[in-house]
């Protein structure tokens, strides 16, 4: 079995939350290479007031792509909101959503915003039909992302690796087009989408804290893990009342 190695990865790694703290920590990482937010991380995070949020992360980070979300259901508001959150940073990037939610397709509007040089993260895609019409609204000459949900795809019971090969092949005659690997269940989705050439890939906290496990010898961590059974069970002061043998008759 090959060592996987962090240091060997050409995929980039994007900070995925709404944790103001979280990200500065995050931008002190020389891993991580961008990040992405969304309305539910946001809320998640108790952000009451997005344009100062983001504005303090765009203080905060202006060296790096940062994702920020329209949330408006139809599409003339999607553009309004889309063009002020675009003025916010030359590093920002407008995830629009693929769909509203009556499942009218973004595209559309995502040539108009594209074709102004709008840089676009098209968030919540999940099919290679959604992901061929997206790469066909948008600008070959303006950068952007193409945000595959690889994470809920799995959570479906379909393998996200050859979906997520069909869809690079879809979006390769879109060079300014990169595909992002979203929703990750677990680190070994960082090596799988790295393999397959993929672009990017959202890592949450979580996964960000268990990084430094990637290539740990497997003995040792056999004997942390139950260390760690041992320590919780000592901890909890757990008992097993023991029967004593009866004496041999």
């Amino acid at each position: 079995m090959t060592m996987p190695s962090i240091s060997a990865l050409k995929i980039q790694i994007f900070a995925d939350g709404a944790d103001t703290k979280a990200m500065r920590e995050a931008a002190a990482n020389p891993l991580i290479r961008g990040f992405t937010t969304n309305p539910t991380l946001m809320r998640a995070a108790g952000v009451s007031d997005y344009k100062t949020f983001a504005h303090e992360v765009l203080e905060a980070i202006p060296d790096r792509p940062i994702s920020f979300e329209v949330f408006a259901d139809d599409f003339p508001t999607m553009e309004q909101q889309a063009r002020e959150i675009a003025s916010w940073g030359k590093n920002v990037y407008v995830k629009i959503p693929v769909t509203n939610t009556k499942g009218d397709f973004a595209g559309p509007l995502i040539a108009i915003l594209s074709r102004t040089g709008v840089k676009l993260n098209v968030t919540a895609v999940m099919t290679l039909e959604q992901v061929s019409r997206v790469g066909e609204a948008l600008e070959e000459a303006v950068p952007a992302v193409v945000s595959v949900f690889a994470g809920r795809i799995a959570d479906t019971g379909r393998d996200p690796v050859p979906h997520m090969k069909k869809a690079l092949e879809i979006l390769r005659n879109r060079p300014k087009a990169e595909l992002l690997w979203a929703s990750p269940r677990e680190l070994l989705n960082i090596f799988q989408a790295d393999e397959i050439g993929c672009h990017i890939i959202t890592v949450t906290n979580d996964h960000l804290k268990k990084l430094p496990l990637v290539g740990k010898d497997l003995d040792d961590y056999s004997r942390d893990t139950v260390a760690m059974f041992y320590k919780d069970a000592v901890s909890a002061k757990y008992a097993i009342p023991l029967v004593p043998e009866r004496a041999a008759s």
